[in-house]
């Protein structure tokens, strides 16, 4: 059975891991397209894999992520 929790989790932290980005980073990022989040909100959202796709959203925009690819294995 699929951990989809974890599939998310892994999915965000790999497209940050892609671009060297840290989450001290990505508050920056997210806030210069209006989305105010501590850093240790998205530690905590990331590391329980709880997030709306709505946040994972944000996050592909700040950035600069056009594209996801999608491939899990159940």
């Amino acid at each position: 059975m699929t951990d989809w929790d974890t599939e998310a989790k892994l999915l965000l932290k790999a497209e940050l891991a892609r671009r060297g980005i840290s989450y001290k980073v990505l508050v920056s990022k997210l806030a210069a397209v209006g989305v105010t989040e501590t850093e240790g909100a998205i530690a905590n959202k990331i590391s329980r894999g709880k997030f709306s796709m709505a946040f994972f959203l944000q996050c592909m925009n700040a950035i600069g992520v056009t594209d996801v690819s999608v491939s899990v294995v159940s």
